[in-house]
C-alpha cells in the first residue's frame, strides 16, 4: 500500500512577486528549492497565511540568491505582494517506508526569504 506525506516544505515565505500574465506556476529562489528538496516542475501546494488561500501549481526555477518567491499566471490572482505562505510538495510511499521517512522542512527569514 502507498500513503502520500510531506515530503518538502517551506515555511513562511514572503510573495515577492504575482504576475498574472505568465504562464502558470510559482517561482522559487533556486537556493530555496535546493534546501527543501524541491525540483523544476515538481507539484506544489502553496498556503497563504494572509488570505487563507490554497491552491496547486508547479515550481519554476527563480534566480539563485535573489530571495524571490512568485506567483505567477491565474495564481497571481489569489495573493497580494508581501503575504506569507507556506509552500509543501508530498511524495508516496510504502507504507512501511513512511513510518520512518522524514520530510525536509526549511524556516527562511521572512524578510528576505534568506535561509537563517
Amino acid at each position: 500500500m502507498l500513503i502520500e506525506v510531506i515530503k518538502s516544505k517551506i515555511h513562511k515565505v514572503t510573495i515577492t512577486g504575482a504576475n498574472l500574465h505568465y504562464i502558470g506556476s510559482i517561482t522559487i529562489d533556486e537556493d530555496l528549492m535546493e534546501a527543501a528538496n524541491l525540483i523544476e516542475n515538481e507539484k506544489v501546494h502553496v498556503l497563504d497565511l494572509n488570505n487563507g488561500e490554497r491552491l496547486e501549481t508547479y515550481v519554476i526555477t527563480g534566480i539563485r540568491g535573489s530571495g524571490d518567491v512568485c506567483l505567477n499566471g491565474a495564481a497571481a490572482r489569489k495573493v497580494l505582494v508581501g503575504d506569507i505562505i507556506i509552500i509543501l510538495s508530498f511524495a508516496f510511499l510504502d507504507f512501511q517506508e513512511a513510518k520512518s521517512f522524514k520530510p525536509v522542512i526549511i524556516f527562511p527569514d521572512t524578510k528576505t526569504n534568506k535561509l537563517i
